[in-house]
């Protein structure tokens, strides 16, 4: 039976493509566990390159330098977050779409990053960004632009024109700073695991909306009266 266009398999990869792909994961992986190790700023391409036994300009064929390489992996687990909230059933609203999108697709994200890396050493690379400023304001960027990205992602699943309406952005901001909080916590706790992080940002996420819309003084007044 013919397969029809619209659902037959993407062409397979040649030769010479799984070939580049492998030399940049081999990259990746080595950058990462040298900036684990030894940290980001006493780490040189030429390191990077030799635990490879590639050149320096092999290297820069496939990163623009190291803070490329440091911040590729969080790149490659935000297009796959912005993928997962296109996926999410229509009628899931903003909000539920984008908790849905990281905590269902938390499996699928972790088998992409072990695609290149153990996640254990994707978790410590988390530490390395937080612990060096120029890391940090360069994921920041980052981030700022990905909220622009998933807004306008959020906008066209709702129909609407993001610059003329701001929610799509609200949204998208209450979403990132809640999943930031997070990573701070999580950096802060004793068990340094991939479950923690999951508990960690199931949790927060659930707190959002009484958070917003909540009186916080609710259960201080009710047990002040009782007293």
């Amino acid at each position: 039976m013919r397969v029809p266009m619209d659902t037959a398999p993407p062409p397979r990869p040649g030769l010479r493509e799984r070939k580049k792909r492998r030399t940049r994961d081999a990259l990746l992986r080595a950058a990462v566990e040298l900036f684990v190790s030894q940290g980001y700023e006493h780490t040189t391409v030429d390191e990077i390159a030799a635990a490879v036994d590639v050149s320096q300009r092999t290297f820069f064929r496939y990163f623009a330098g190291k803070e490329e390489a440091a911040l590729a992996l969080e790149e490659l687990t935000v297009a796959h977050f912005v993928e997962a909230v296109r996926a999410r059933p229509p009628h899931e609203a903003p909000m539920e779409a984008l908790r849905q999108a990281v905590l269902s697709g938390w499996h699928s994200i972790n088998e992409v990053v072990e695609s290149v890396v153990p996640v254990e050493l994707y978790l410590r690379m988390y530490r390395v960004i937080e612990s060096t400023p120029v890391l940090l304001a360069a994921h920041l960027r980052r981030a700022a632009e990905s909220e622009e990205t998933i807004s306008r992602v959020i906008a066209e699943r709702e129909g609407l024109d993001v610059d003329a309406d701001p929610r799509p952005r609200l949204a998208v901001a209450v979403f990132s700073g809640v999943m930031r909080v997070t990573e701070r916590q999580w950096l802060l706790e004793e068990e340094f695991s991939l479950a923690g992080i999951h508990a960690l940002t199931s949790r927060y996420l659930d707190q959002v909306g009484p958070a917003l819309l909540g009186n916080w003084r609710t259960a201080r007044r009710t047990s002040g009266s009782e007293a």
